[in-house]
């Protein structure tokens, strides 16, 4: 079969552009492609670091004859409307035919069109896919118009072994390219990917990225063992450099030891961020003074002169981290803590400096909850952010907190207070581990929620596919921490405890400051402590009040709701059924903290997206699910759907809701009599679970509806003639949904 064959030559594309581009071209094309009316069997894209390549495979030679209908004028239009027609369609009047129609008859067109040649395609497809693309960024060169990465330099284009004639800006399209920029010579000629691939091969280029990869991974690892090492494996790193290189050659450098004193994590960042190269190991797992390094060349001298300018450049990067190292060591962290006074951590938010303490705060309130040691909790909170003003950090901001947990252990501060400024951070990505230590978890819980908290207050939520702070990450960092380690945490109080000083500090800012106003501010939420001294009048102290008090209720509902559906993420990722999920979270308990506080005006938003302890949910959730695998669990759910169901029909035949008191003296059946003790019992023992937090005992205790709840159904007519009878057994039917309703909401699972 025919295949496509297309080479974009040009200079050096950036690494990180190179997959996205070869995946571009390739989706650009053969959508074209399709759109022509041409299929193929397949496809594959490359790209090196000079040239973005595509190879179709069995694509058709010419596009399928096709035949479109079209409808014309009635029969009995004005003559011009009929000509018009016919010049549209290029046909007769005797070429039409006639169609029958609701409105009368109309003329109906039937147009042949040819299917166009696959070279003519292509040759009017590939300059419109060049000038339209989507690089992140393209420069023009010379007196051109045209944009590209980089300068392109030609274009080899093929079909079926026959070059697809075509120009853009200059460039004629033709079947040769050009070989490894310093180990081959003049051009070479392909027609299909087969020999392109081999030829350049012979040419020291590998067209295949991943090729390229694997063949310096195994490379640098044979390299490696041969000198008695291990190297230390980045992925990130090797796909950068397998975008650098299009013929890898590895090397070996050296560096001084002494170099060595310097944290293990700095030469690695160092070596890696300014030369591409990989550290190595000795056989005793640390980190070793010979690294690996990927040439694009075969020297003639064997390496020599390049691993000699790595060393030399390596040399000076890292006498720069020593010396980064040793200043920063003579000043201790705690002095450090002045100069974060002076760092915005957001506008409307304040310094960092001022959130530290706001961290320290809720961090201690958070490891007397989890059973921290509060005052180690307090000591690492505290200098937690302190690193960030290191000369090291602000050299390598990626190794924040690690360098801290260095400096701390260096002044000879507490392991456990040092391992907790390393980890809080964490986790940073699904993949990411979690604090280990107490202390650890509750500065990161601490700082998570505060960074939530704080972006809420201030309306800067995520919207749609934009999160530009990642607090979708530090919400399921707060999920994961809380669920990976059984944590119990009343998070409502925690996001008020948070929330306040933060409100109060925005309301300095929008509102005119009043040392009584923040008095009777501070009463009204029981925190005295708050108390600031402002020089002013009192005459604001409802505005503070309302702006305070109502967005502190504002965020808790806002951010509850966020982190639920943070949970519903994680628990959907580990397989829970969507449906168990959404019934256990529309059930009352989890709203009761709210409505004690704030009362029932807010009830309804709450009880459909308030919660306050995690744990419960997902102790809910399993509970359920183990339920409903049983016969028992299945027909009480079908029974329960069917109440729920003619609950619904009625009420809204009706009008209002069936939600009174049962009058027993109304029960005139055994079944229904029955039903009524059963819900009694069922309900009352289940809510005693439901406080205990035995969530399999509320299960079991539901349970026992599933037999009068079936023989109701068998022997009672709810809608009964008499419309006392009819309502008061509606009123039952409602019991039946209430009592569930202590575990979850039926209605709301399949099934």
């Amino acid at each position: 079969m025919p295949e496509l064959l297309l080479e974009l030559f040009s200079e050096e594309i950036p690494a990180r552009m190179q997959a996205k581009a070869a995946e571009d071209l390739r989706t650009m094309v053969t959508n074209a492609l399709v759109d022509a009316g041409l299929t193929y069997e397949g496809a594959q894209s490359h790209a090196t670091p000079r040239r973005l390549v595509l190879s179709v495979e069995g694509l058709n030679a010419k596009a399928a004859d096709t035949v479109e209908e079209r409808k014309g004028p009635r029969v009995d239009a004005p003559q011009p409307a009929i000509d018009g027609f016919l010049k549209s369609t290029g046909l007769k009047l005797d070429q039409l035919t006639v169609q029958d129609d609701k409105k009368g008859q109309f003329y109906m067109a039937k147009i042949k069109k040819s299917g166009r040649d696959a070279t003519q395609v292509i040759a009017e497809m590939v300059p419109i896919v060049v000038r339209n693309f989507p690089w992140p960024k393209s420069m023009r060169w010379g007196s051109g118009q045209l944009k590209w990465v980089r300068p392109l330099q030609s274009i080899l284009c093929t079909f079926d072994g026959e070059v697809v004639p075509f120009e853009i800006e200059g460039i004629h399209s033709g079947n040769t390219t050009m070989g490894h920029r310093f180990l081959s010579s003049g051009k070479i000629e392909a027609r299909r990917f087969e020999d392109y691939a081999l030829a350049l091969h012979k040419a020291h280029v590998i067209v295949d990225a991943n090729a390229r990869a694997e063949t310096i991974r195994t490379e640098a690892k044979n390299l490696a063992f041969a000198r008695g090492l291990e190297m230390i494996e980045d992925e990130a790193l090797l796909k950068e450099v397998a975008g650098l290189v299009e013929w890898p050659v590895v090397l070996m450098g050296e560096f001084d030891k002494n170099f060595l004193s310097v944290p293990p994590e700095v030469i690695i960042t160092t070596i890696k961020n300014n030369q591409k190269c990989f550290c190595l190991r000795g056989p005793d797992g640390k980190l070793s003074h010979q690294y690996l390094i990927i040439a694009n060349t075969v020297a003639t001298d064997g390496g020599k002169i390049i691993t000699a300018g790595n060393n030399k450049v390596i040399a000076a990067r890292l006498s720069d981290a020593k010396f980064f190292w040793d200043q920063d060591r003579k000043t201790r962290l705690e002095d450090l803590l002045p100069k974060l006074d002076g760092i915005t951590f957001h506008a409307k938010l304040g310094m960092e400096g001022e959130r530290i303490k706001r961290i320290e705060a809720l961090a201690a309130e958070i490891a007397k909850t989890i059973g921290a040691d509060v005052e180690k909790t307090k000591l690492a909170a505290r200098l937690s952010k302190t690193d960030r003003v290191s000369a090291m950090v602000g050299e390598f901001p990626e190794l924040q907190g690690l360098m801290g947990r260095y400096y701390a252990l260096d002044q000879g501060i507490d392991a456990e207070v040092a391992d907790a400024i390393r980890d809080h951070y964490k986790p940073q990505g699904p993949s990411d581990s979690i604090p280990v230590s107490k202390v650890g978890q509750a500065v990161a819980l601490a700082d998570k929620l505060d960074t939530l908290v704080g972006f809420w207050a201030i309306d800067e939520k995520p919207t749609g596919s934009k999160d530009p702070y990642a607090l979708r990450r530090a919400a399921l960092g707060v999920v994961r921490m809380i669920l990976e380690n059984q944590l119990r945490l009343p998070l409502g109080k925690l996001i008020e405890n948070a929330v306040v000083p933060i409100l109060i500090y925005t309301a300095e800012k929008i509102l005119e400051p009043s040392f009584d106003a923040v008095v009777k501010v501070a009463e009204l939420l029981g925190k005295p402590k708050l108390i600031k001294q402002f020089e002013a009048t009192d005459e604001v102290a409802e505005g503070w009040s309302d702006h305070v008090h109502h967005g502190t209720l504002r965020v808790q509902i806002e951010l509850c709701t966020f982190l639920s559906e943070r949970l519903k993420v994680t628990l959907k990722e580990q397989g829970k059924r969507h449906d168990l999920l959404d019934s256990v979270f529309s059930v009352r308990p989890f709203t009761d903290f709210f409505l004690d506080a704030y009362g029932s005006s807010t009830g309804e938003i709450l009880e459909k997206n308030g919660f306050d302890d995690l744990l419960m949910v997902v102790r809910r959730v399993k509970a359920l699910s183990k339920f409903l695998e049983t016969d028992d669990g299945k027909n009480l759910l079908a029974g329960v759907k069917r109440a729920a169901n003619i609950l619904r029909i009625e009420e809204k035949k009706d009008g209002k809701k069936y939600s009174g008191d049962v009058n027993p003296s109304q029960l005139i059946k055994g079944e229904e009599k029955a039903l009524h003790q059963a819900i009694s019992s069922a309900s009352a023992l289940a809510r005693k679970a439901v406080e205990a937090e035995d969530f399999e005992a509320a299960m079991r205790a539901i349970s026992k509806l599933r037999a009068p709840v079936d023989a109701f159904f068998e022997q009672v007519t709810v809608n009964d003639p008499d419309p006392t009878f009819r309502e008061n057994r509606l009123r039952l039917l409602n019991r039946i949904r209430e009592a569930t309703a202590e575990v979850a909401d039926f209605s709301k699972i399949e099934g």
